[in-house]
Parts: structure tokens; sequence; C-alpha cells
């Protein structure tokens, strides 16, 4: 086996699939893999599971939608949660899942490559120090790995922090301090309004369209009653009547400065998936000024930001709620399964396998609904495969290590 820039590797040969990303998708995948009796390695180059929850997201961050909707496979949320579990709750959620189905990732593996061999029919999975190798690869990396840090002139020049909301925590940060936020979408949307409740004077950049729709009507998950709608109803009938209901809500959002997409939002978000914001008090604070909605950045200055109708204003800080990419390109290699863009080619709600025993999970734009979903396809079809391996002992030992030579 040959080594990594002339340092020993070891090869580990996993029996069942080697899955990358200890993230709900993964932790999805694990717990039905389990279920079949199918082994498995996960290689997370976090120190702990959730990684992206656990250190990226900001204290008042609940679920956005009701939690019968996102749990995972095999096991519902407690019953003493409320509908909308906070941020801890979801985590101490998940730090039980992971213990009730013995899920025990291998930390601080980062992916460096992860390339399908055609002679062995075998997928090798390099590692700091290791090389994985095993006939199944499952990506549960997800559509968030990375942050997306936009590129805009003048922010070089900035005399103030310029943070992405992945490092974002509270607005208690930013008291007394006027503060720019680029982008209004769901987290752009919920700093505004974290800042708004820590006194700070929020700033939201719309440069693109958004649908904004109320998190309940009539006492119900407005995502579910579309949900239900969609099972009698034709998608565009649907999106008539729920943008009908939010106009009765929350007024027309476009005098604020909101722009809706001429497509329905929940065409908008099965088509592309583009998630409509759903209102949680942001609307108000938009329509009483507290949060002031600009049109798109033309540039940073020292001291705060140029805009496109020709307004220029100071600010204390700036923060980028620009949303997040997937990291597949940067290491896994010559995959025609992927986009350049680090998504699956094939589309939802196909798009969970690939060829040569490469699978997906967490890609569907359909969040944790989707992910779930994915994860129990993914085990059963990896279950049966493994069912017809004949040689008993080859499945008795789960990981055999070897040194390379």
């Amino acid at each position: 086996m040959e080594s990594l820039k002339g340092e020993e590797v070891k090869c580990v040969w996993v029996q069942g699939p080697i899955i990358v990303g200890a993230g709900p998708s993964g932790l999805a995948v694990a717990a039905c893999l389990s279920h079949h009796g199918v082994p498995y390695v996960i290689l997370e180059r976090s120190h702990c599971i959730t990684s992206l929850w656990q250190h990226r997201t900001y204290d008042r961050l609940k679920l956005h939608l009701p939690k019968h909707f996102c749990e995972l496979p095999l096991m519902p949320f407690p019953l003493h949660f409320p509908k909308y579990p906070s941020k801890n709750q979801f985590i101490s959620y998940l730090n039980s899942y992971a213990s009730r189905f013995n899920i025990r990732p291998r930390f601080n593996q980062s992916v460096q490559t992860a390339e399908f061999d055609p002679s062995s029919q075998l997928w090798l999975v390099r590692t700091n120090g290791f090389q994985y190798i095993s006939p199944w690869l499952v990506v549960a990396t997800g559509e968030n790995a990375e942050p997306v840090v936009p590129s805009i002139s003048g922010m070089d020049m900035f005399h103030g922090p310029i943070v992405h909301t992945s490092v974002y925590k509270s607005g208690s940060d930013y008291n007394n301090q006027r503060v720019l936020v680029i982008g209004c979408g769901n987290s752009g949307m919920e700093v505004s309004l974290d800042l708004c409740r820590h006194n700070a004077n929020p700033y939201m950049v719309a440069r693109n369209t958004v649908h904004v729709l109320p998190r309940e009507m009539f006492g119900f998950s407005t995502f579910g009653i579309a949900m239900a709608l969609l099972k009698w109803l034709p998608i565009k009938v649907v999106d008539k009547l729920v943008l009908a209901a939010a106009r009765l809500m929350l007024g027309d959002t476009a005098r604020y400065g909101v722009r809706r997409p001429k497509t329905g939002p929940i065409e908008l978000k099965l088509v592309t998936g583009k998630t409509p914001v759903l209102d949680v008090g942001q609307v108000a604070q938009i329509r009483s000024g507290n949060i002031k909605v600009m049109e798109g950045v033309k540039e940073i200055t020292r001291n705060g930001a140029k805009f496109m109708d020709g307004q220029e204003k100071e600010f204390s800080a700036i923060i980028l709620a620009t949303g997040y990419k997937s990291n597949v390109p940067t290491w896994l290699k010559s995959c025609e399964s992927f986009t350049k863009d680090g998504m699956p080619k094939t589309p939802f709600p196909m798009g969970w396998k690939g060829e040569n025993g490469l699978y997906t999970v967490g890609f569907t734009r359909r969040g944790l609904l989707g992910t779930a979903s994915d994860a129990v396809k993914i085990a059963k079809d990896i279950a049966d495969q493994w069912m017809t391996v004949k040689d008993k002992s080859y499945r008795n030992s789960h990981i055999i290590l070897l040194k390379s030579t």
C-alpha cells in the first residue's frame, strides 16, 4: 500500500459502509444500518457529533418546523419537548440518539480524498494517517458543510468586525450598535430579530426576493398544512391558498422592501430547494422600522457601506447571513454523481443512490424530513447487498488494521 507524503498509512478494511460525516444525516444512516445488523464506520472531521449544531449556531435558534417533521428514524422526540425544540434540546436529542444506537464515530478524521478504484471495485478513503477501504461509501456531509463568504468590494477596508452567522451567538455582543446584516433568509431574518431584542439597530440587506410565511396558520404549522393540502390539490393551488393566508396575516411584505418571487413558496422549495422564511416576529419589527430593509450592497467602506440605491451609512459591525454550501467537490474525486456545486445530479427522490456503491444523504433540500427518508432507503439497500455475502467469516470481524508497505 502506498504511503501519503512519505508517511506510513494504516489501511482499515471496513466490512460495511464508510459514512463520511457525523451530523444528523450520518447518525440516521448509522442507526438504520444497526437496525439491519450491518456494521459501518463513521468518519468525522470534528471532535464531536453534529459539530455544526453544537458550534456554528446562534443561541436563539429553534427548529423551524414542528418536532414530528424533524425526528430521525427509529426514535421520536421526548414527549415533554415543546412543539418547536430549541437548539440545546435538539442537540440533547441527537446525543441521546447516538447513545441509544451505540454510534461511535472516529473523530478528528478529516477526509482528504475518496475515490472509487475500478480494478478492485472498492472505495478508498484517505484521512490523516489512515486509508479506509469498503465496497460502499455514504456521503453524509450534507448541504451545509462550509460557510459561504461572499467577496464584496472594500471588505478588507472595514474598521469593525465582519462575521458569518456560523460564528454569531447572540445580539448581546452588539448592544446599542448599528449592524449591517447581509442576507434575508431565515438566518438573516432571525439574527436581525435577535439584534432588535438586544437593543441593537439592524439594517438587513434584501438583495434577492424571498417568501415570508407565518410559522403557523390558524394554530397549525404552515408547512404541515401545505403538506396535507398537496395530497389533494395541485401545487400551484396550494401556493395560492398559502400566499392568500400569508397576505392576510402579514400584509404585503413588498411594501417594506421584502419582495416575493414569482414562483410560489412550496413550488420554489420543491424545485430549487430555496426555503421560505417562517415569521416568528421579524415582520412586525420590519413594519415598525426596528429592522430596516436595504437594497443590495454596492461596496463596503471603512466606516460602513454604500448601497445600490445610492445611500451610504455607517455601521459598527457586519454580519454575513449568506448561508452554507457543500464541500463534496474538495474531497470526492473522479465522481460523476455530483455537480460542481457538490449536489447530487440525480434529483429528489432518487438522488440518494449513485453508482458503484455510492450513497448520499442530507442533500434533498428538504431538511431533516428528507434526511430521515433517505437514511431508511440507504440502509435497506446496503442491507440487501450485505445479506448476499456468502463468506460468514467475512462478517465476523468488523475492522482489520494493516500496516502499509
